[in-house]
């Protein structure tokens, strides 16, 4: 496994570098990168930015918002939070596992007396508080997993400048935010640093006392700066902008996430249609919505249009009756 590991805190150039690699570099070889944002909120591939980020308080705090590839919430960054990337190829995986790498994370834990476990859909957590996010992206038997460790991150700007849904905490104040998070660095030894802590994880992760980083060259650094410019730079991407819609439904599903759907019809058929939420998929929700356009919103037109497909793919873990209630549900 090869090394990587980015000197910049820029989030534009980190998350262009992950899909450099991801899309660029030799596929034989297996990638682990280690990576840090300063003051960043990241919201998954499906999210509606506006509803996620409380843009007057990220803006007074002086915090970037940018959009990653794959699904899942939003998370904050800050320089004590370190961020980990495994990039390899999965050609037998039709499906996200998201347990299969923050497994070696939470092993790393508990053997320096952190009683961290792997729970729910994609977090790691210490006695029930999370501190660790993690998400994957998947794309032609190819597979980036990416997670933060808050180690000593500031938890109430987290409560500040994220807008926690309502059906996902009890309460949207920073009290209810930071009882459900929490930093590595309390559970450890006084004294115990990120950096410490970093070179623990490597020597775990690589087997090896010594690791050298690659070194990219100027042409792959130029290659990550172009995919920075058109992308991860570019207001579309990270917010975007999307038509009124007149129907607008969520719920959140055991195992899946939550999903909001925005939608307009005309005489009762789907003119337009959008997926919003914190759901992970290996299919791109939106060619979904695209299908689903021009169909009559009743059940029997909706199950004909999406038989023969795994709704599972677009929204992992739902399955396709639920799919079809959320739809069809009163507003």
């Amino acid at each position: 496994m090869i090394y990587l590991e980015s000197s910049s805190t820029d989030p534009a150039f980190n998350l262009a570098l992950e899909q450099f690699v991801f899309e660029q570099m030799d596929r034989r070889q297996e990638y682990f990168m280690l990576w840090q944002n300063a003051n960043t909120v990241v919201v998954g591939k499906n999210q509606n930015t506006f509803a996620e980020v409380n843009q007057r308080a990220a803006e007074a705090r002086g915090v970037r918002v940018v959009r990653r590839l794959s699904g899942g919430g939003a998370v904050y960054h800050d320089l004590g939070n370190l961020n980990f990337t495994f990039i390899m190829d999965a050609e037998n995986a039709g499906d996200l596992d998201i347990r299969l790498f923050c497994q070696p994370i939470a092993e790393l834990l508990r053997s320096l007396g952190v009683p961290a476990e792997v729970n729910g859909r994609n977090d790691i957590t210490i006695e029930g508080r999370k501190f660790s996010g993690n998400s994957q992206y998947l794309r032609q038997g190819r597979i980036m997993h990416h997670g933060t460790l808050m180690f000593q991150s500031d938890l109430s700007v987290v409560a500040e400048v994220l807008d926690v849904s309502a059906d996902k905490f009890q309460s949207k104040a920073a009290k209810s935010v930071r009882s459900r998070v929490t930093n590595i660095a309390p559970y450890l030894p006084e004294g115990f640093t990120l950096a410490e802590f970093k070179a623990r994880l490597l020597k775990y992760i690589l087997k090896k006392d010594e690791v050298t980083p690659y070194v990219f060259s100027s042409e792959e650094l130029a290659a990550v700066e172009q995919i920075k410019k058109e992308r991860y730079s570019q207001w579309e991407w990270n917010y975007g902008s999307s038509p009124a819609y007149r129907v607008q439904k969520h719920r959140r599903f055991e195992g899946c996430g939550r999903i909001d759907v925005c939608m307009n019809t005309e005489n009762g058929t789907i003119t337009d249609l959008q997926f919003f939420g914190d759901y992970f998929g290996v299919a791109d929700s939106a060619e979904l919505a695209e299908l689903l356009k021009g169909t009559a919103l009743e059940r029997e037109s909706l199950a004909a249009r999406i038989s023969g497909l795994q709704i599972g793919q677009y929204f992992h873990g739902l399955a396709a009756a639920d799919f079809l209630d959320l739809l069809l549900q009163s507003e």
